[in-house]
Parts: structure tokens; C-alpha cells; sequence
């Protein structure tokens, strides 16, 4: 069996977070949602848990970080194309993400990111999957590097 991950992200107006998600093209497992979460598909091992405040600091007994001004992580999320990087972008952006640098071409490997409205990073990236073969320091060194 695959393992299956969960990222759990704090979100500070739940239903805004989720229709910026859907406008980027990305489901919702209703069954595992309500109004204090809201479980994001993004593939069928990968899961985006976007919970509300309240209930994220349930899960902790640690202080949440403010994605606006501090990293707490950084999302990094494959595509099939160079276009669908530049895509995914567009649509973050139109639906109230930012940008904060510019895409980057290394020739085999071609990213971008954003910040979602609640500050979190989202890379994308696409690479040509013959680079991705084992033995390939260059692409090693430059997602490394990105």
C-alpha cells in the first residue's frame, strides 16, 4: 500500500481559502470536510488538510506562525508542463495569490510560486522526467538551489 500524506494548513477564512483552491483547478473530499475543515485533493495519496485557526491549534500546543510574515513550510507541487507551471500561476494570481519572485528555467526543470491568501508557499515545477533519473547531480544541485 502507498503511504498518503496529510499537510495541514491554517487558514484564516475558510470558505475564501477554498474557492481560491477551486479556482485553481482542485477538489474537496466533502467527506472529510465541515466547517472547520476542508479536505483538498491533490492527488490520490496527497491530501491538503485547510483547517480553520481554531481548530489547527488544537492539533498543537505550539504557537501557529503567521505565513505573512514568517515560512512555516513550502508546498512544492509537480506538473506536466512548462504551460501548466505558467498556468497554475495565473490562476493563484487572478483568484488573490501572490507572486514574489520570477519563474526560474533551468532547461530541464522549469518553476514558479506563489503565496496563497493565507501566505503560505506554493512552489511549482515542472521537470523533464529524463532528468529525474537517478545519477543526474545537475538536477540535484539546482533543485537545491531553486
Amino acid at each position: 500500500m502507498s503511504r498518503m500524506i496529510f499537510v495541514n494548513l491554517a487558514v484564516k477564512d475558510l470558505p475564501r481559502s477554498r474557492a481560491f483552491f477551486d479556482a485553481l483547478g482542485f477538489t474537496f473530499n466533502e467527506k472529510f470536510s465541515d466547517d472547520t475543515a476542508a479536505c483538498m485533493v491533490v492527488s490520490d495519496t496527497i491530501f491538503v488538510m485547510l483547517l480553520t485557526e481554531a481548530k489547527f491549534q488544537g492539533f498543537t500546543p505550539k504557537s501557529m506562525v503567521d505565513a505573512h510574515s514568517s515560512t512555516e513550510v513550502m508546498n512544492c507541487l509537480s506538473c506536466d508542463s512548462r504551460e501548466e507551471v505558467d498556468s497554475m500561476v495565473a490562476k493563484a494570481k487572478a483568484a488573490g495569490g501572490t507572486t514574489f519572485n520570477e519563474p526560474k528555467d533551468y532547461g530541464f526543470m522549469y518553476y514558479h510560486a506563489f503565496s496563497d491568501p493565507d501566505g503560505h508557499i506554493w512552489e511549482i515545477m515542472w521537470m523533464d522526467p529524463a532528468a529525474a533519473v537517478d545519477g543526474c547531480p545537475e538536477a540535484a544541485a539546482a533543485a537545491s538551489s531553486a
